[in-house]
Parts: C-alpha cells; sequence; structure tokens
C-alpha cells in the first residue's frame, strides 16, 4: 500500500510539471522511481519513457485544445531528433548504472538552473531561426531523451523560444509534441534490452502522471509559471545533489 501511494503522488508531481511547464517534470520521475519504489538505474530509465510519453500526449491534447500548439514547426523540430533518440536509447541499456546516474544528476542542476533563470519571452527575443540551429537543437534534444529517459522539456520550451522566437505559451504547447515524439523513438530500442518493468508500480503512476497534466494545464491557465518553476528548481537542485553523491559513493 505504502509503494502505490508513493508511485501515485510521484505520478501527480510529474504530471502537473508537463501539464503546467512543458517539462520538468520528467527529471523527477526517473529519482522517484529509483529511490523511491526501487527501480534499477536502466529500468527507471525505460519505464520514465513510458511515464513520459503517455503524460505529454494528454498533456498536448490539452493545449491542442487552447490553440497552444503550432503543429508543422513543432513536427519539424521533433523530426530532426528521433535518430539521435532511437540511438541513444540503444546505447544506454550497454552504459553503468553508475555513469547515467552521475550525468542525470548533472542534467537535474542544469534543468534546475534553466527554471530559476527563464528565457527572455518571444517579443524580446526574435533571432533568426536558422534550420541548422534548429535542427541541432532538435538531434541533442532527442539524444538527451534516449539516453537518460527524460522528455527534455526544460531545453525544449527555451530553444523553442530563442531559436525558433515562439510565445511561452507555444513553447510549453508544442514541446509536448516534441516530448511524445522523442519518447517513444527513444523507448522501442529499450525494449526487452532492460529489465522488466515492475507495471504494478509503474501503471498507477503513469495514471496518477496523466490525470496531474490535466491539472497542471489548468493552473498554467490560472498562475503565472514563476512560483511554479521556482518550486520545481529547489526540488531537482535536491534530487541532483542526491544522485550526485550516490554516483560518487
Amino acid at each position: 500500500m505504502t509503494t502505490l501511494l508513493l508511485a501515485l503522488a510521484a505520478g501527480a508531481i510529474v504530471g502537473l510539471a508537463l501539464g503546467g511547464l512543458g517539462g520538468g517534470g520528467s527529471m523527477l520521475a526517473v529519482p522517484a522511481l529509483v529511490y523511491l519504489l526501487g527501480f534499477s538505474p536502466a529500468t527507471a530509465t525505460t519505464a520514465s519513457l513510458v511515464i513520459v510519453a503517455a503524460t505529454s500526449l494528454t498533456g498536448l491534447f490539452a493545449h491542442a485544445r487552447a490553440g497552444r500548439v503550432r503543429w508543422r514547426t513543432g513536427a519539424l523540430f521533433a523530426a530532426a531528433g528521433l535518430p539521435a533518440a532511437a540511438a541513444a536509447g540503444a546505447l544506454s541499456a550497454h552504459l553503468p548504472g553508475g555513469l547515467l546516474t552521475g550525468a542525470f544528476a548533472v542534467l537535474a542542476a542544469l534543468a534546475a538552473w534553466r527554471m530559476l533563470v527563464p528565457p527572455k519571452a518571444a517579443a524580446e527575443e526574435r533571432s533568426a531561426a536558422g534550420t541548422g540551429r534548429s535542427t541541432a537543437a532538435g538531434a541533442g534534444l532527442g539524444a538527451v531523451t534516449g539516453l537518460l529517459g527524460v522528455g527534455g522539456g526544460f531545453l525544449a520550451v527555451p530553444a523553442l523560444v530563442s531559436v525558433l522566437a515562439f510565445t511561452m505559451a507555444e513553447a510549453v504547447g508544442t514541446s509536448l509534441l516534441v516530448i511524445t515524439a522523442n519518447s517513444l523513438a527513444a523507448l522501442l530500442p529499450r525494449l526487452g534490452a532492460t529489465g522488466a518493468i515492475d507495471w504494478a508500480v509503474a501503471a498507477p503512476f503513469t495514471g496518477a502522471a496523466i490525470l496531474g497534466a490535466w491539472d497542471g494545464k489548468r493552473l498554467a491557465d490560472k498562475l503565472s509559471g514563476r512560483t511554479l518553476r521556482k518550486s520545481f528548481a529547489i526540488a531537482l537542485l535536491a534530487v541532483a545533489a542526491l544522485m550526485l553523491v550516490t554516483a560518487l559513493g
């Protein structure tokens, strides 16, 4: 019963972040699966991709109904990351757990920093969006997704704002399209390559995350993202410190 409650609580938090911020919650999914629910790092990253893909797809529908998704540009951005996501997903199954944990800790710290120092609004930063920069950003995002099992929304949102001149609302909605595509591409080469996922834990985690994504979208309608970003940034810094100590221990 305790494990089920932990899975539901962690899933709800992940969903809130993905639905409200377009990213960030997936950075909490892997540590929750490892430290709260007893998954190995490799299995946790695979389960995280399932959770992130399902939750992002739910959030995508919610934001699409509000007209916040730029489908064509988002699809092109996502397409650039699919080969990198698949290749990195296959590679990650052969890397030691300590290396994945350490890399994840560094990425979590980076995510926290990006949340504490959000990108400028698109109206203030309308730099030309070259095809090369867009492709490179999409490929880099795909590689991160495949290797570490995270959606990469904390990287996608700033990239969509600064590279492609999206508004913040459009970036949050469109990032969920990118995250869904990358997560599915990264998941396919992992299937069967890592240990079996404990669906008795992963399924309620995913269900709670899906419900949380709808709540996160409603919060995004009512509240400024500043308070939410700061709260998740603090949580991510704590997670990064814990995982770094574990990796070095």
